[in-house]
């Protein structure tokens, strides 16, 4: 049964305060590092108003402003930039690994999910919803403009978190339009039934036409737990339980193997150019999410 959790618990009342605050941050970098237009294979642009410069004769007089002509008694025209829009997908993992036993995993990554939308709702992107546990859900159409950010807020408050992660087939499952180009993220611990199953899913990710991101969130006791003696263990997503007796020498040996998942994981997308990024459960939000974003992407320089 999925932990209550109020929208006070997962975004205090200074949360939005402190995205526009970060959304300003990041556009002030933008605009220190940016040196002229960035090609991309994006289809979709708006157009934003930049400058003006003086009439020629040779140039189409449908660009003339004459609410400036007649002001000044002089020809202008507007100069425009195109300003690439994208269609940013948010994947966040619901499966019961995702709350139980550590609610602050649900918490961490729902606060990534809502930053990411912010971002890109203030951006003027197109921004997707879906969870994914057995299967990914569209939870809500694509939305544009940043008052759409209480929809994305209200929505995943609301999410039930439960039942077993299948990341092969939500990886498969998954389509993104190839409308206009996109910037994907999936946010998860991306536990799988077996160790090597978030490898062999990294392959279907590969083919989302896109910028991919994985975000990984995990507790520290996922890393090292603190066990000792006889000890019950109890899958959350199956229910299996199993006992086991525990010594300082097994808890040394998980944790090599904990690492080295998360090793393979990460070596797996970086042979298939899909960014990925670990996040603790108990890391300060505001400063993992900065850092996630200082390591470039579309949503971060458009």
């Amino acid at each position: 049964m999925t932990a209550t959790l109020t929208r006070e618990d997962l975004f205090d009342a200074h949360f939005l305060d402190r995205l526009r605050t970060l959304a300003l941050r990041l556009r002030k970098r933008r605009q220190l590092m940016r040196r002229g237009m960035q090609s991309s294979p994006a289809t979709g642009y708006t157009r934003e108003f930049k400058d003006y410069r003086h009439y020629t004769p040779k140039e189409d007089f449908r660009a003339i402003d004459w609410r400036l002509y007649a002001r000044l008694d002089k020809l202008f025209v507007r100069l425009y930039e195109e300003v690439q829009e994208l269609h940013i997908h948010i994947v966040v993992d619901t499966s019961a690994s995702m709350e139980k036993p550590f609610i602050e995993k649900r918490r961490q990554s729902l606060r990534f999910a809502v930053a990411l939308a912010y971002l890109g709702l203030s951006g003027q992107h197109r921004v997707s919803l879906y969870s994914m546990s057995d299967t990914t859900r569209q939870e809500l159409p694509p939305l544009r403009g940043q008052g759409n950010i209480e929809k994305i807020i209200t929505a995943v408050t609301k999410w039930a978190y439960g039942g077993v992660t299948d990341l092969e087939k939500c990886f498969t499952d998954f389509r993104p339009t190839r409308q206009r180009y996109g910037s994907i993220f999936v946010i998860s611990d991306f536990f799988g039934r077996e160790v090597g199953t978030a490898v062999e899913a990294v392959k279907r990710a590969a083919g989302w036409p896109g910028e991919t991101h994985f975000v990984q969130v995990i507790h520290p006791w996922e890393q090292r737990p603190e066990l000792d003696g006889e000890v019950e263990l109890a899958d959350v997503e199956t229910g299996e339980r199993r006992r086991f007796w525990i010594t300082k020498r097994e808890v040394k040996l998980y944790a090599e193997m904990f690492d080295a998942f998360a090793e393979n994981l990460s070596s797996a997308c970086a042979g298939r150019q899909i960014d990925f990024y670990t996040c603790r459960s108990d890391e300060p939000f505001e400063d993992r999410f900065l850092d996630l974003l200082m390591r470039g992407g579309s949503l971060a320089s458009a």
